[in-house]
């Protein structure tokens, strides 16, 4: 029997690559008052019309149920499970997934479960997952499976600039007095993601500066601890990701994968934001 890996969407990891690697997926939801539904099944530029249309919606953790299941299927053939979900401190999904291991262990008292807190989300959870995944594949025994993914929580980095500061006020993320001055001085902060919470790498006017002052930062981090992997992200922006792209390329000598952040992110930091997801060959943390 081998080592299986179950996470959730919002590491916005694409089928092909859960294929290829054999990763499950568990998916959030998004819902309106009179309308709930999973994020993976929900096109990104629908949900942005229904966004304009139905206003910002709440996004919740797969039921205990769900996750029961999605658990249940694997540890009943004998396989061993390492669950990688989104940070704790951003949703219950972690929790929940804690309980539902207790409740797994009562019905399969030899299941071998490991549940960890990527401490992020998106591609920083999806690098994560994709390094257990190819651990899994090389043959490596549970515990280093355990490892590989948490050697690489400790070698990544998510920074990513919003639009505009409104989402986040929304959102709670930020106050209604900072989200209006920050609009009206076009002051943009470069937001990052460590210890499971979002914070302001720094601030600097405009997006145009914020762009180019988030590519330093990667160039200065490939300076000191090597650089394996990165991707582009962004929230219905695409034309702008094509450009950061580009500007990776020629900068950093690799060429980034763009990836689409969906819903459940996407509702809190809102349209128009862009980022960078990388991980290096040392620990940065």
């Amino acid at each position: 029997m081998s080592v299986k890996i179950l996470t959730d969407s919002t590491s916005y990891l694409d089928d092909e690559i859960c294929n290829k690697l054999d990763i499950k997926k568990i998916s959030l939801y998004v819902s309106w008052d009179n309308l709930s539904m999973k994020e993976v099944e929900v096109d990104n530029n629908e949900f942005y019309r229904m966004i304009e249309e139905k206003g910002i919606p709440k996004s919740s953790q797969p039921s205990v149920g769900e996750m029961y299941e999605e658990m249940k299927k694997i540890v009943e053939k004998g396989d061993s499970l390492v669950c990688v979900f989104l940070s704790s401190e951003m949703s219950g999904t972690y929790s929940s997934a804690l309980m539902v291991k207790d409740m797994i262990l009562k019905d399969y008292k030899d299941a071998k479960i490991e549940i960890i807190d990527s401490k992020s989300n998106c591609m920083q959870l999806g690098f994560a997952v994709m390094a257990g995944a190819k651990a899994v594949k090389e043959g490596k025994t549970l515990d280093e499976v355990v490892e590989a993914i948490n050697q690489n929580i400790r070698r990544s980095r998510f920074l990513f600039i919003p639009d505009n500061l409104e989402y986040l006020k929304k959102g709670g993320r930020i106050g209604s007095a900072k989200a209006l001055i920050g609009n009206i001085l076009k002051i943009i902060p470069i937001l990052t993601v460590e210890d499971g919470k979002t914070s302001i790498l720094t601030k600097v006017r405009t997006k145009k500066n914020a762009v180019a002052t988030m590519v330093n930062k990667v160039i200065k981090d490939k300076s000191i601890y090597g650089l394996k992997e990165i991707v582009v992200h962004h929230i219905n922006c695409y034309e702008e990701a094509i450009e950061l792209s580009k500007v990776v390329k020629e900068k950093l000598s690799i060429k980034p994968k763009i990836v689409d952040i969906g819903p459940v992110i996407g509702l809190h930091v809102g349209p128009g934001a862009i980022g960078l997801v990388y991980y290096t060959e040392k620990d940065m943390r």
